[in-house]
């Protein structure tokens, strides 16, 4: 199941994939289509594009093998670190670089292509809201494309899905400059984490259509065939991803016994999860532990109903992401939609400073618990007298006072 290998192979070979994206007119970021060979090419090619640059692992992705560089001082150190990361992670250490781009949005179509030749564009996802180039939360559709921008993205999508002779479910990942001009990043040759967003949007469930096609039938995606075929957007999707780690430590991995999990539901929810109450969490795997998505008519009432399923959510065990996403949700930024990839690094003081008062959420959880049992002391007290009696006035004066010296 998934795209022919050679598709694979072209488009995981990141010079490759820009030398195809070229040939077949869909634009690049300025950089070079073969690898680098030392620290002093590196030098030549910055100086040509023009600081600042990126360099990047050739066989990469992830963030993995990637170095921003400002100067000629910091070339060196850059070059040699980006290609110690890149032999780590990929088993390539091959480095090249890119015009780095100030403050882009981080924009990729979603596609689906069978064996009839058929590409279809669903639509794009708006991936900005990073992390050290790991993506946190993901909208459909993105309030900065609009319905003519769609077309022109989704015209470079289908070439590009074209290029490689692509088959199966797809994301064609785009840099979107202020200026309005966009171009190739990548391709992500698998269907990927945030696809949710984009069925609840598109009303396609990608994951059968990519079994569809694998079995060698047509997709039934209808009205988007041929280049810069596209469906129209219905209402709005974000996902969040819940992971196991503390925002308010810098985003430290943690490990621990999921001691218990309450799932948030209603209209429009969505969770997609890999753990359950009582599910250990590891170092060995990524520290995603589920997809919570809301979908609205529009963007404002996805954002309030995620807010709101966020608010829902508990999770005892392990910090994560949670408390990090309920204050994305509220913050005016994000609200109007001014985000790019450098959101976090502007809005991070706001939204990971340390809470207020620590463990106030359990002070609340044992004044419930308290209040829960002196009304079941009530009920039980005049239902039958028998087998318990109400807690006397001495018994609750002395939880409130108790209580009371707790939360303060």
């Amino acid at each position: 199941m998934g795209p022919p290998s050679s598709a694979i192979r072209a488009m995981g070979d990141k010079t490759e994939a820009r030398r195809r994206m070229q040939a077949a007119g869909v634009p690049v970021v300025p950089g070079t289509a073969a690898p680098l060979r030392d620290p002093a090419e590196a030098r030549r090619e910055a100086k040509r594009l023009g600081y600042p640059v990126m360099l990047k692992a050739v066989a990469g992705g992830g963030g993995k093998g990637m170095r921003h560089v400002t100067s000629d001082g910091e070339v060196e150190g850059a070059f040699q670190a980006a290609r110690r990361e890149a032999q780590k992670a990929f088993g390539d250490g091959s480095i090249y670089i890119e015009k780095y781009l100030e403050r882009p949005r981080h924009i990729e179509i979603q596609i689906l292509a069978d064996h009839r030749g058929r590409v279809a564009a669903l639509g794009e996802r708006e991936c900005s809201i990073q992390r050290r180039h790991q993506k946190l939360i993901e909208e459909s559709p993105s309030i900065a494309v609009s319905p003519a921008l769609r077309r022109r993205l989704s015209e470079a999508a289908t070439a590009a899905a074209g290029a490689v002779g692509y088959v199966s479910a797809g994301t064609i990942e785009f840099l979107l400059a202020p200026s309005g001009e966009f171009y190739f990043l990548e391709m992500n040759t698998r269907i990927q984490v945030e696809h949710p967003v984009t069925e609840l949007v598109y009303g396609v469930d990608l994951v059968r259509e990519q079994l569809r096609i694998a079995d060698g039938q047509p997709m039934r995606v209808h009205g988007a065939s041929g280049p810069g075929g596209q469906l129209h957007p219905r209402g709005a999707a974000i996902e969040c991803r819940i992971t196991a780690e503390d925002p308010f430590n810098d985003f430290l991995p943690q490990t621990g016994v999921l001691q218990y999990l309450r799932v948030p539901s209603g209209p429009g929810i969505r969770w997609d999860a890999g753990v359950e109450s009582g599910s250990d969490v590891t170092l060995f795997y990524d520290p995603l532990l589920a997809k919570l998505i809301a979908w609205g008519e529009t963007r404002e009432i996805a954002i309030q109903r995620m807010r709101r399923a966020l608010s829902e959510l508990v999770i005892v065990g392990l910090p994560t992401s949670q408390p990090f996403h309920l204050r994305v949700m509220d913050d005016p930024e994000f609200l109007k939609g001014e985000i790019d990839i450098k959101y976090l690094e502007r809005a991070g003081a706001r939204l990971l400073a340390a809470p207020a008062r620590p463990g106030v959420e359990r002070a609340l959880a044992v004044a419930a618990a308290l209040m829960a049992d002196e009304q079941h002391g009530r009920t039980v007290g005049r239902s039958d007298t028998r087998t318990a009696a109400a807690p006397s006035p001495w018994v609750l004066e002395s939880r409130r006072l108790g209580l009371r010296d707790g939360l303060e």
